[in-house]
């Protein structure tokens, strides 16, 4: 979709109107296409994120290719709580993601796809402009992690997750290092190589790094401590050989849907300038069941030297992410965040409208909760007390991968982010984990297509950039 600020011929008119009823509009010789945005007399930013991305939704199912909206109209329709700068960000990425549609399967039809190819935004200032070039951009990137995270099981593996780690960065200055089995074991990665042991499927640890801090140059001491994100890069999750159900081993070539949105977001920021130094870490494997899938029972010893005593095979997320973790503590790290689709007890607790939050860091919490909000990426937080240590104290081992009650339902988010904390621990420097399951698909009602969502790089993007604005006082 491009989007240009002078009108195209040809153009459908876009007007806005109380209440829920779309139409065309038969006037002055020409039609406009009128969308319903509520009964509120002005949107929030909520309100207003879902109400632009109705717009191309209506448009679509109309085979609209070309449409024409008046920024002055989208302006009067939004709070004044949202300024002109956040509007036209969000305006942006708001209308690349209803865009969007996984057809990278699908037999073309003959008058094309229902994509709106062409949004004329008409009155629209120089500044704005630049506002709406870079929601383009943040969009593109979002809709590439949805690309990313919709391939099937079987054009995923962790191989062509790192080829497209090294595509998403080309062109700009962030480097990229892949560490495969040999260079794994050197390290004492036991946690990574013991879960990808059931597949034929090499793992890899995909190492993204974008130095944009203008302090000094890179590898010099004194250099802006980066901000490192973790992401799970499960290409498929059977469950090994706790295997899944059928009905829920649908939809698990999504399990590295952290991954892509780290890959993106540290792409975003390397395109974007930030000047941040921005670092994603993605161990990248497949759970399978085969000959040599670890065992119920199995010790794993991970990069950290802590014993990981495997109960249950699927949960094989946070056994990864337990190398990432004490991975990212050679950059010296001045926040680490690890982005997971870990567990199902997150979509019991929120549903699907926020993910899951954790810190050990009470600012970290609120910050991320506060970025939530603006981004469009909306978390919750979750406790993570001493009271709740019991849940990872091993029997034989010295971490479990579930909670020793045996019942992953019974506070099973929670534990997933104790079991994490225990590695974070060693970090010495502000620490979060983001259960994303419960965002890992669009839901109804939220004017998106189905499957990925791209949670949370738009978040990810905004925390790094919140620590920019730091570094800068």
């Amino acid at each position: 979709m491009k989007i240009t600020f002078t009108p195209e011929k040809n153009s459908t008119a876009i007007t806005f109107t109380e209440g829920t009823q779309n139409r065309f509009v038969e006037k002055d010789g020409g039609t406009s296409l009128s969308i319903g945005y509520g009964k509120d007399k002005t949107l929030a930013r909520r309100k207003a994120i879902l109400f632009l991305r109705k717009i191309i939704s209506v448009a679509k199912q109309n085979k609209l290719k070309s449409i024409a909206l008046d920024w002055e109209e989208v302006r009067r329709i939004v709070s004044s709580d949202v300024t002109d700068t956040d509007l036209g960000q969000i305006l942006a990425v708001s209308l690349s993601m209803a865009n969007f549609d996984f057809v990278a399967y699908k037999t073309k039809p003959k008058d094309g796809f229902p994509f709106v190819e062409v949004v004329s935004l008409l009155n629209a200032s120089k500044d704005l402009q630049k506002d709406i070039r870079r929601g383009e951009i943040i969009g593109a990137e979002v809709n590439a992690a949805r690309e990313l995270s919709n391939m099937p099981g079987g054009d995923m593996t962790p191989k062509i997750l790192a080829a497209a780690a090294k595509k998403a960065i080309a062109g700009t200055t962030a480097t990229l290092k892949v560490l495969g089995t040999k260079e794994m074991q050197k390290l004492g990665m036991g946690a990574v190589l013991g879960i990808a042991k059931g597949s034929t499927e090499e793992p890899q640890f995909i190492v993204m790094e974008y130095w944009g801090s203008p302090s000094t140059p890179k590898g010099r001491s004194g250099q802006q401590k980066p901000v490192v994100f973790v992401g799970k890069g499960v290409t498929f999750d059977s469950g090994g050989l706790n295997i899944k159900p059928g009905d829920h081993m649908y939809e698990m070539h999504l399990d590295m849907s952290g991954g892509a949105s780290v890959i993106h977001a540290v792409a975003l920021a390397a395109k974007l300038k930030i000047k941040a130094n921005v670092i994603g870490l993605v161990p990248a494997v497949e759970n399978m069941p085969g000959n040599n899938a670890v065992r119920p029972g199995d010790m794993l010893t991970s990069l950290s030297g802590k014993t990981i005593e495997i109960l249950n095979t699927d949960a094989e997320g946070r056994v990864i992410l337990a190398d990432g973790i004490t991975y990212a503590k050679r950059y010296d790290p001045a926040v680490v965040v690890d982005v997971a689709t870990l567990t199902g007890a997150v979509l019991t607790a929120l549903g699907t409208q926020a993910s899951g939050l954790m810190s050990n860091d009470q600012q970290l919490e609120d910050d991320l909760r506060a970025l939530g909000e603006v981004s469009g990426d909306y978390v919750w937080p979750f406790p993570l007390w001493d009271e709740y240590e019991d849940m990872v104290k091993g029997t034989f081992g010295d971490v479990p991968n579930i909670s020793t009650s045996g019942n992953s339902r019974d506070g099973g988010v929670i534990a997933g982010g104790m079991f994490l904390r225990e590695f974070a621990k060693e970090l010495g420097c502000p620490w979060a984990h983001l259960d994303i399951a419960s965002r890992m698909t669009a839901t109804s009602g939220e004017f998106l297509s189905k499957g990925s969502v791209g949670a949370p790089v738009r978040l990810l993007l905004a925390l790094a950039e919140h620590y920019a604005k730091r570094t800068d006082r």
